[in-house]
């Protein structure tokens, strides 16, 4: 096996041997697996506590879509990013670096004394954990041997899972519990402990490496990505309280110019040093290009439901937090049995047509739950609600699995680490807007000013209207899918050191994006479907 980087390094301390009698490198293992569990536990756990955070902060709906939004932007904004500095500079040291940030800004959400404060602290576990979880399974990469990756990806697979699941139950039963009258605040301090313990432990048991030939940075193709979205979010987010001013028209229509600018900047960087940001090149494969419109679109659809799902249920039907957070079980139950059947049995048979199933059965279950919250209205019971979201589950399980497999199958296997990491930064970048969008198809249609017997039905109305913005998204999404291959190709194994760096960062970040839509996929993580071309050695 050709290793990224060697495996020891005289600022690693000792090194972690590949010697199965060695067991100081399943403790490295346990120490980057528990920062994960921690990044997706604290992204699905946040949005079963947003009434409360609203209650107890008084903090303005756009506020509350920027606490959710805020990360998203700032952790896609900064993946790609992450990910080179660890080749660069090194993957434990930028482990650590975003460990310790990440606990520093749970710190700083913890005890955030207004909104303001709170959604600067979420930007900033956002930014760090961008340094933090690309590392994850680079480190692995590094640390253990091919034979022994199958075994270690797939504990990696039902952390995914089991962080995603219990995120929200974790989110729903510290809140209920109100532990020593800090309402929701213990959802970002339990984060402490973990992540102390995580840089200590990590400091001795993880080893350094490197990518021999990393990728230079792109700065300004960040800064530009981040300006775009920025100006292009904060308008919707802000637009509605303020009355849509004209400034917000302007500054949605500048962030096309800004698009444009990082598309000639990244084709000039191309030419300069072979490292931009953003592959271009990768586009002229049709499945890719059609790939990252899935990836979006699905990444706005997911971040309108989740939101506005948590807000009908627990502002709208005035139900606790803990019964919001178990009603979602059945959902994330069905994504992760779905998600494992997809990839291992379905697609090698049927290819596309398992992704546009999924689409389909996605706007199924959104009918049943439009019909369902009409039928029944404010009296809808947590058991009515299950036939919607297993058929929701069952759907996105379906495409979340093989998505990534199916877009990267035409791509050359020299971009496949690049275009694993646009794939993610993309997803989360579609979520980001959705979160935006949330306050044009929800707030939107909810009026201003509202007595306490119409804010239920006011909700629910909301509700049913946002839904039919996603089954429109996800109509789009399964007509696009055509231009996806009948059936994923493996003809991008393999890639130098760099790519098999990118890959392997992407892999982690997948599984995260995963979790942050409040879901779980085990078995079927970001690193199922992309470590074939990320490890082959």
């Amino acid at each position: 096996m050709t290793s990224s980087a060697p495996l020891s390094s005289p600022a690693s301390g000792p090194a972690v041997s590949s010697d199965p009698s060695d067991r100081r490198r399943w403790f490295a293992l346990a120490i980057v697996m528990t920062a994960a569990f921690m990044d997706l536990v604290d992204v699905t756990i946040v949005n079963i506590a947003i009434p409360s955070i609203q209650e107890d902060t008084g903090a303005t709906f756009s506020s509350i879509q920027w606490i959710t939004a805020g990360y998203a932007l700032a952790f896609a904004a900064g993946l790609i990013t992450g990910g080179r500095l660890g080749d660069i500079y090194g993957r434990k040291r930028l482990f650590l670096i975003g460990i310790g940030g990440f606990t520093l800004a749970s710190a700083l959400c913890g005890f955030a004394v207004n909104p303001e404060m709170l959604v600067a602290s979420r930007i900033l576990q956002g930014g760090t954990a961008a340094l933090m979880v690309p590392q994850v399974l680079s480190i692995v990469h590094a640390t253990f041997p091919a034979h022994e990756r199958g075994k270690v990806f797939g504990l990696f697979g039902a952390i995914v899972g089991l962080g995603a699941v219990s995120g929200p139950l974790l989110g729903a039963l510290l809140t209920e519990w109100n532990i020593a009258g800090l309402e929701w605040r213990p959802i970002f301090l339990i984060n402490l402990p973990v992540g102390i313990a995580g840089l200590l432990l990590g400091r001795r048991f993880i080893t350094e490496s490197k990518a021999p030939k990393a990728l230079r940075l792109d700065l300004i193709g960040v800064v530009l990505v981040t300006l775009g979205m920025l100006m292009l979010i904060y308008p919707l987010t802000r637009g509605r309280e303020l009355g849509w001013p004209v400034w917000g028209y302007v500054s949605m229509g500048g962030s096309l110019l800004v698009f444009l600018a990082l598309v000639v900047f990244e084709r000039s960087k191309a030419r300069k040093d072979g490292s931009p940001l953003v592959e271009l090149s990768l586009f002229r494969v049709k499945s890719f290009a059609a790939g990252i419109a899935v990836q979006l679109t699905f990444g706005i659809g997911l971040g309108i439901f989740f939101l506005v799902w948590t807000l009908y249920m627990q502002m709208g039907l005035g139900w606790s937090a803990l019964r919001a957070g178990t009603t979602g079980v059945p959902f994330s139950i069905a994504v992760s049995v779905a998600a494992g059947i997809s990839v291992q049995k379905l697609v090698p048979r049927f290819g596309r047509k398992v992704l546009q199933a999924g689409a389909a059965l996605m706007v199924a279950g959104l009918l049943i739950y439009i019909w369902e919250s009409d039928r029944y209205g404010m009296g809808i019971t947590s058991w009515q609600m299950i036939l919607p979201l297993v058929v929701m589950g069952t759907g996105m399980g379906l495409i979340v699995a093989p998505l990534t497999d199916m877009v990267l199958s035409e791509v050359p296997k020299e971009h496949s680490g690049s275009a694993s990491g646009l794939i993610n930064t993309v997803q989360q970048m579609g979520n980001a807007l959705g979160l935006g969008l949330v306050a044009v198809v929800f707030f939107g249609s909810i009026d201003d000013r509202l007595a306490p017997p119409q804010v239920g039905p006011a909700f629910a109305e909301a509700f049913q209207h946002s839904l039919w913005w996603v089954a429109g998204v996800l109509a789009v999404i399964f007509l696009v899918m055509f231009a996806l291959p009948a059936r994923p190709q493996r003809q991008v194994e393999g890639g130098d050191e760099t790519g098999d760096a990118d890959t392997s960062a992407a892999a982690g970040v997948g599984a995260a994006g995963v979790g942050a839509a409040g879901v779980g996929v085990a078995g079927a993580s970001g690193s199922d479907v992309v470590k074939e071309p990320a490890l082959t050695s």
